[in-house]
């Protein structure tokens, strides 16, 4: 899509200008049902950056694949300026003081920004449910969830109310919302995009990604904000002389696909399961060689994420006090409340932080407590290590990893919120490929009654273009079979 609308605008058949106002009009007539956004930049501000995207193409002057794509940013990623709340009430008076990275070279790039999106507070869920603010709906059908913490980043690009967005994805956030609303979410290698700008939730896990409806359109983004930073040491330089976008070349014989019998549950939703057939027949067909695999410490995966993160997360959300920024809570006479600095902090605490936020900060303090932290962090970390391993070994057998996305298609607002086991679960098929720090990739591979089905590959470290090969090649033989019905 995102290449349609290049040409467009450099055959002057659009203007980035008037694109610009189609979207912020679905925006206005779409948003109050969906709810995929917090915050709406100034127009006059979208409108400007749109207006010099014109200038330049009226000058006869070359303009970026990605320069007047409207786009959204999650709420969890700083936008200078811009309020970013992080879907929590404590930060719901923040000002971004800077750009994240990632913004930054988005806007070197071009590109013009709609709004920042809802999201479960502080990255913490799989539905987009936890948000401080409101929930959003599944665009597909909205009397279900669009799946978390990213929800709104991946409803706004399925509703049509942005062309891409960034999302952020520390256990599946970017793929599991993509899967539930039919798009492609792209989750790159730890340490391919700076995460400079993004709002710590489990700092050895988190990678910030894309939304779009393309997996071309994903290449697109992905090339315009990897690289590595000053500004994150663990920011990895792109080595390669091509684009993403390049790399699709469309060839995928002789490929081999490994498929992990561990993802391959009974639990697996039977619709999920025929549509994984159908993709591996399709991926047959275009010359990939289908190879069972085995990683065998997957099945501690759910367990050893739901140790480290909230370890981690305890760690991050200790910087809110309500104090040095956010909100400070106030009594009913509108006196500061607190009797003392302690008592400041725990009634900031009390109001400014949700149920699912406050969990996983005491799941995460008991773990690193004096005589628990190698019982639960210390063995955790370690199993850590053998999923990687596992992966190590299975690629040096194959190529790529075909798997589900998510057990399950979207399921009802409400079902689960009252049951947090249950809702983790959602996790189960996209954890691993964050505990290993590989690139991991969801896009649509069927439906059951209208609702979306997800697909993962997930390739070698840094191996992005392998991924984006593959799944561009499985989209576009689906694509052919469509048109031939």
């Amino acid at each position: 899509m995102i290449r349609q609308l290049h040409q467009q605008l450099v055959e002057g058949k659009i203007t980035a200008e008037a694109l610009a106002l189609e979207y912020l009009s679905r925006i206005e007539k779409n948003d109050k049902e969906i709810g995929a956004y917090l915050t709406l930049l100034e127009k006059e501000g979208i409108l400007e950056r749109a207006r010099q995207v014109d200038t330049k193409i009226a000058r006869g002057e070359e303009i970026d694949l990605l320069e007047g794509i409207p786009g959204a940013i999650k709420d969890n990623i700083l936008v200078e300026g811009v309020r970013a709340t992080a879907g929590s009430k404590i930060l719901e008076n923040y000002t971004a003081p800077h750009d994240a990275t990632v913004v930054t070279r988005l806007k070197e790039a071009g590109a013009v920004f709609l709004g920042k999106t809802n999201m479960d507070e502080f990255a913490m869920g799989s539905s987009t449910e936890n948000s401080a603010y409101q929930v959003t709906k599944n665009p597909r059908d909205i009397t279900r969830v669009p799946g978390g913490s990213s929800g709104g980043s991946a409803a706004a690009v399925a509703s049509g109310m942005a062309v891409w967005s960034l999302g952020s994805d520390t256990g599946g956030s970017i793929r599991q919302p993509a899967a539930f609303c039919g798009i492609v979410g792209l989750k790159p290698t730890y340490g391919r995009v700076s995460r400079s700008g993004l709002m710590a939730m489990a700092s050895s896990l988190d990678q910030i990604g894309t939304f779009t409806e393309s997996v071309e359109d994903a290449a697109i983004l992905l090339s315009r904000i990897a690289g590595e930073d000053p500004m994150d040491n663990t920011a990895a330089p792109t080595l390669t002389n091509k684009s993403f976008e390049d790399e699709l070349i469309g060839d995928i014989k002789g490929v081999r696909i490994g498929i992990p019998e561990e993802y391959m549950s009974d639990s697996i939703d039977p619709s999920i399961r025929e549509a994984l057939q159908a993709a591996k027949k399709n991926l047959e067909s275009l010359g990939a060689v289908l190879v069972p695999v085995s990683l065998p410490h997957t099945k501690m995966a759910l367990a050893v994420y739901y140790v480290l993160m909230p370890a981690e997360v305890s760690s991050n959300i200790a910087r809110l006090d309500g104090i040095r920024f956010g909100v400070t809570h106030t009594d009913t006479d509108g006196q500061k409340s607190g009797d003392s600095l302690l008592d400041t902090y725990l009634k900031n605490r009390e109001h400014g932080l949700g149920k699912e936020v406050k969990r996983r900060v005491m799941l995460g303090t008991y773990a690193l407590s004096s005589g628990y932290y190698d019982a639960y962090y210390g063995k955790a970390d370690r199993v850590r290590a053998l999923i990687r391993q596992d992966f190590e070994e299975v690629f040096k057998t194959v190529d790529v990893l075909f798997t589900p996305t998510t057990p399950e298609v979207a399921f009802p607002v409400g079902e689960k919120t009252t049951d947090p086991l249950t809702m983790y679960l959602s996790d189960i098929y996209t954890v691993t490929a964050n505990l290993a720090g590989v690139p991991a990739l969801s896009l649509p591979i069927g439906d059951k009654d209208g609702l979306p089905i997800g697909g993962q590959f997930l390739s070698k470290w840094f191996d992005e273009e392998g991924l984006l090969r593959v799944a561009h090649a499985l989209e576009q033989k689906q694509e052919e079979i469509k048109k031939a019905k």
